[in-house]
């Protein structure tokens, strides 16, 4: 039934005041968050006033944690610092049993500085100064305490410890085991060189074994460097006497790879034990330049790689010492020449061995 004309259905009249009603109570909520958000940055004056103290925005920076471009190029300067190198400055010690270290190292340092100790622990005699197994009987020669005075050395933290050992030269070990270790001349027995020395065949392992686990056990026993001597061939007498057997062929040559490979078991044997390998040679192979092969198998562009130092006689004129200088680091700058001089007179190198 139609109501009455003029009117319509009743359909309500709140619907649009809803709306307006929750409008408002968003921007209510909204504008109490951002009360909330901003209560951080009031901050009040001496008289007690609040003020806003908003955030300042820059650009951002670059992140310096980022890596530069390999090229090198891009705005970031790259400082590439060089090791810093240290001056070695070595004294000998006295030949012979050690027994009281710091009497020794007293009198030896006495009117110098050093900070490194060279201790000769074979000679040139064949004796060996610190009691070890692989050492003929006959060879070691120590008296009572000498094992406390080296064990005395090898824990002073202040001195570098340096184990000299004369190599191939041994009157000793080649005479008592003739046929294993001993350099014989073409007549089958002990060669003589010039110099009335006796040697050890650098070609024979039990020769080069015994030289090896001597290094070790110094290197073992706490010795910062293992220093060489004497690794090479005779170089003075009747050289054309010695048997050098199977590596007669293609003199000197041969020779120089004989020396060569000891080198290298020696490096490989003490790389273990992370101690430097040093070798002491003839200054005027050095002058003769890397291409020279002498008589006695040594050579330079066979020895220097496999060392960490050189050691080489430099008495007298300061020209001869920048001529090895130079000759040195031709070779290897990665090899440190080491002068060996007999007193602080005069000189001209930050690194050096003053024997004794």
């Amino acid at each position: 039934m139609a109501g009455p004309k003029g009117y319509s259905s009743y359909h309500g009249k709140g619907s649009k005041w809803k709306i307006v009603v929750a409008v408002l109570l968003v921007l209510v909520i909204i504008g109490a968050l951002v009360v909330i958000r901003m209560q951080k940055y009031v901050v009040y004056d001496d008289s007690g006033r609040p003020r806003l103290d908003l955030p300042q925005f820059s650009e951002k920076q670059p992140d310096s944690s980022q890596s530069a471009p390999a090229d090198g190029s891009g705005d970031t300067n790259l400082i590439i610092e060089e090791p810093e190198q240290t001056a070695f400055q070595a004294v000998a010690l006295p030949v012979g049993p050690l027994t009281d270290w710091r009497s020794a190292w007293t009198a030896a340092s006495a009117g110098g500085t050093y900070h490194a100790a060279v201790y000769t622990v074979k000679d040139t005699d064949g004796f060996v100064y610190v009691d070890n197994q692989a050492a003929p009987a006959a060879a070691v020669k120590t008296v009572e305490g000498a094992g406390a005075a080296v064990g005395d050395m090898l824990k002073d933290d202040s001195v570098y410890t340096v184990a000299k050992i004369a190599c191939f030269r041994d009157p000793i070990a080649s005479s008592g085991d003739l046929e294993g270790m001993g350099l014989k001349n073409t007549g089958g027995y002990i060669f003589y060189d010039g110099n009335n020395d006796r040697w050890l065949d650098p070609a024979k392992p039990a020769a080069r074994q015994y030289l090896i686990d001597l290094a070790s056990a110094c290197a073992a026993a706490g010795f910062d460097e293992i220093l060489l001597t004497d690794v090479s061939y005779p170089s003075v007498g009747k050289l054309n006497k010695i048997d050098y057997g199977a590596v007669a062929t293609g003199l000197p040559n041969s020779l120089q790879e004989e020396i060569t490979s000891f080198l290298t078991q020696m490096k490989t044997a003490l790389a273990q034990y992370g101690v430097k390998l040093s070798i002491q040679l003839p200054s005027n192979l050095i002058t003769a330049g890397e291409t020279a092969v002498s008589d006695s198998g040594q050579s330079l562009a066979g020895i220097v790689p496999q060392v960490d130092r050189v050691y080489a006689d430099a008495e007298g004129d300061p020209s001869a010492l920048d001529l090895l200088e130079a000759k040195m680091a031709a070779v290897s700058k990665d090899t440190e020449f080491i002068p060996v001089l007999t007193g602080l007179d005069g000189i001209s190198s930050e690194s050096y061995l003053i024997a004794t």
